[in-house]
């Protein structure tokens, strides 16, 4: 339990110092006009209450990510509590309130302009392309994981029914006001998924879970010995760093009332989903009594099951009884969901933003949407295993465009780059390594992966100083 204890107080003490930290940094500046007040539509900048915010912030980001990916991660050992806390405070959290902040100065922006803007319009280009795939990529994803949850406790309704079912809602979600479908139900839907954390929560202290800790080694327990570079860095997205939550923040950055909300509602979303892995990954290697029990029992499954949601719902429905079960089921099948639904929403926005369609008029929300829900649905004949993995790594990668183009947004003001650029080296390795050495990439030896994934952080090293350099000789001429 002192590992697990621990972790906590640390994600808590992140949020109170390195949080407020991190907004001095940026420079947040409460009297500044935000875009809902500045240029209010009724449709997509709607001003709404910071609380409100948090909640659809927090669903939005949560999804599959924080649970699923911190029961595979936590197949890796103790390792995964480490990155779970670390990654949350000194990557994930910077990532998430950086990006939703410079959208909020530069009028809701959306991820790619904001990247664009700063790492050129080649890069601007590429990202509209990738940044659509994936927000695509998602909504396929969070359409397929909670249907079978929910076909598993309704068994008279056909995943195919539950899929339709779950589709129609996106398409509602997507085409209608935020404040009329997604202000309105996301606090619900944030209760439920509050209500299962909590309650995993005090099960694990009720039943005197023999949580494991640091001084069970660091090395790999992943039943195919995988190592943990990249492979835990890459499974465990959602619960430390992850670049989909940049694609969601603009959503509320268009909503937010004052800069000064912006740390609880972009950074304190993103500790608040590392405490949700945090709990999931102790739950997880708890209940079946260590690391190995947990890989046993997944090993045992039918090879097409989805293991973490047989995971969820069998440590659910065991410690929480039937109801209290049944409500946490509610609430892990409510976060893809909410997922799932922002993510087509802002691949409508993405779309429009580059094509300059305006948003205001039903009619053309649904032409910008309509090849998207199209593509959603080819997806979504893939096999769900291997669109986890895809979505994984094109998440990560995502990640790493993000931070890189914080990064020279910061020293191009003069601001303190170092929070973005040690986190955007290290997400670079692990993109690079993983998509070499990875069964679904090349699956090339590891050695190839390492020395390469050394190789470019040294040229975008290089590039970086090339730019710093530049900077200050425009500086000096300036003066």
């Amino acid at each position: 339990m002192i590992t697990f204890i621990s972790s906590l107080i640390l994600l808590v003490l992140g949020y109170l110092l390195y949080g407020r930290f991190v907004e001095r940094v940026f420079g947040a500046n409460p009297k500044r006009p935000t875009p809902a007040e500045v240029n209010p539509d009724g449709v997509d900048y709607v001003a709404m209450p910071w609380w409100r915010i948090f909640l659809i912030q927090f669903l939005n980001i949560a999804g599959l990510g924080p649970i699923f990916g911190a029961i595979m991660g936590v197949m890796f050992g103790p390792a995964a509590f480490l990155w779970i806390v670390f990654g949350s405070i000194f990557g994930g959290a910077v990532h998430d309130y950086l990006s939703g902040m410079l959208s909020v100065r530069r009028n809701g922006a959306s991820l790619p302009e904001i990247v664009g803007a700063e790492l050129g319009n080649g890069v601007k280009q590429f990202m509209r392309g990738f940044t659509l795939i994936l927000m695509v990529l998602v909504g396929a994803v969070f359409v397929s994981g909670p249907a079978g949850l929910l076909n598993g406790m309704f068994g008279t309704v056909s995943m195919t029914w539950w899929l339709i079912i779950i589709f129609a809602y996106y398409m509602l979600a997507t085409l209608l006001p935020i404040d009329k479908l997604i202000g309105r139900i996301y606090p619900i839907f944030g209760a439920a998924l509050l209500f299962m954390a909590v309650g995993i929560l005090v099960a694990l202290f009720i039943n005197n879970a023999p949580i494991p800790e640091l001084t069970d080694g660091l090395y790999s327990h992943h039943p195919k010995e995988y190592p943990i570079f990249p492979m835990m860095f890459v499974s465990i997205a959602c619960g430390a760093i992850s670049g989909f939550h940049a694609t969601q923040s603009p959503m509320m950055a268009r909503c937010l009332t004052n800069e000064k909300y912006g740390r609880p509602c972009f950074y304190g979303a993103m500790i608040a989903e590392g405490a949700v892995a945090l709990i999931w990954a102790a739950a997880a290697s708890s209940f079946f009594g260590s690391f190995e029990g947990l890989s046993a029992y997944i090993g045992s499954l039918p090879k097409n099951a989805n293991s973490a949601a047989e995971v969820v719902n069998l440590i659910s429905n065991t410690w929480l009884g039937t109801l209290g079960g049944f409500l946490a089921i509610l609430g892990v099948v409510a976060a893809p969901i909410t997922s799932g639904d922002t993510a087509l929403r802002s691949a409508r926005l993405i779309a429009a933003d580059f094509l300059k369609i305006d948003q205001q008029k039903i009619l053309k929300r649904v032409l910008v949407s309509l090849p998207l829900f199209a593509l959603c649905f080819l997806i979504l004949q893939m096999d769900f295993d291997i669109l986890w993995r895809y979505f994984a790594w094109s998440n990560q990668t995502l990640s790493v465009f993000t931070l890189w183009a914080l990064t020279v947004y910061l020293a191009r003001n003069h601001r303190l780059y170092w929070i973005t650029l040690i986190p955007a080296l290290f997400m670079t390795a692990v993109c690079v390594c993983y998509i070499l050495t990875a069964p679904e990439g090349l699956h090339l030896p590891m050695v190839y992966g390492y020395s390469i994934a050394a190789l470019v952080c040294i040229i975008f090293t290089a590039l970086f100083a090339r730019f710093l350099y530049g900077q200050h000789k425009m500086r000096a001429i300036a003066q």
